[in-house]
């Protein structure tokens, strides 16, 4: 065991250290696109951009846009379960309001073979806000879903032919990760640190120099959490680490004794 734990600390230590010092205080935030069915061939919405408001007093608050692939979406083709992902970013652990959809023009709807164009009214092409209002916890991966309802956001104008999109979108938020924390008695063990379920190794971090340490982004389960210190130090791995979505679980202080 203790050969295998050497390997992946020099496999880790060729890539680059990882510190959890300023890592740790984030979140990971994913926005993923589904949409709920309408009675259309196609309903394609011209997306240009995705932010976020972030209500933290540090420099991680005010809008953060996430680095997608602006284009021409079909919403016709996340229904029934399927969703697209648009873009993720890190974000200081607190408080996030809203998520702000930027519309481009290009927006058409193909109804019985014919595609007509979507007028969007302009305030909506600057910025379609949607309340979220979720606490974010350091070290957890989040969702936003951004279900688009297509039978209700594309209204007919009268007589002329014309259609408006007027965007029907419930933002739902979930956690999808948990993550393990804890602190290293003696600091000096640097230790780098592996969650292991079953024969895999999920989720591998380094002490910081306070000996604090996070293995963030990990699945439901029971994990093995081990060590591999510096030469001179033992650290006992620890056993039945249960990990729950949303959740971090604090493994609190982790002796260290000397060779």
């Amino acid at each position: 065991m203790k050969a295998v734990k050497i390997l992946l600390l020099l496999l880790i230590t060729g890539i680059g250290l990882i510190s959890c010092s300023e890592e740790s205080k984030n979140a990971r935030l994913e926005i993923r696109l589904t949409d709920a069915p309408g009675d259309y061939e196609e309903v394609n919405i011209d997306i240009q951009g995705v932010q976020i408001h972030a209500n933290s007093t540090d420099n991680g608050g005010g809008w953060k846009s996430l680095d997608i692939n602006p284009g021409i979406y079909n919403l016709l083709e996340f229904t029934n379960g399927l969703d697209t992902l648009l873009g993720s970013l890190e974000l200081p652990a607190g408080r996030v309001s809203q998520v702000r959809l930027l519309l481009g023009s290009n927006n058409t709807v193909k109804i019985d073979g014919q595609t007509v164009s979507l007028t969007t009214p302009s305030a909506q092409q600057s910025g379609l806000k949607l309340n979220v209002h979720t606490e974010l916890i350091e070290g957890i991966t989040y969702t936003i879903l951004l279900d688009f309802d297509a039978a209700r956001s594309i209204v007919k104008a009268g007589h002329s032919g014309k259609y408006i999109l007027k965007p029907v979108i419930r933002a739902i938020t979930e956690a999808t990760s948990g993550a393990i924390k804890g602190q290293i008695a003696n600091p000096a063990a640097t230790p780098a640190v592996y969650a292991i379920i079953a024969d895999d190794t999920l989720g591998t971090t380094f002490a910081n120099a306070e000996g604090k340490f996070l293995i963030k982004g990990l699945q439901p389960g029971t994990y093995t959490v081990s060590f591999a210190p510096a030469t001179g130090f033992v650290i006992e791995d620890k056993t039945g680490v249960s990990v729950t979505l949303g959740n971090v679980t604090n493994l609190g202080d982790i002796p260290v004794s000397n060779e």
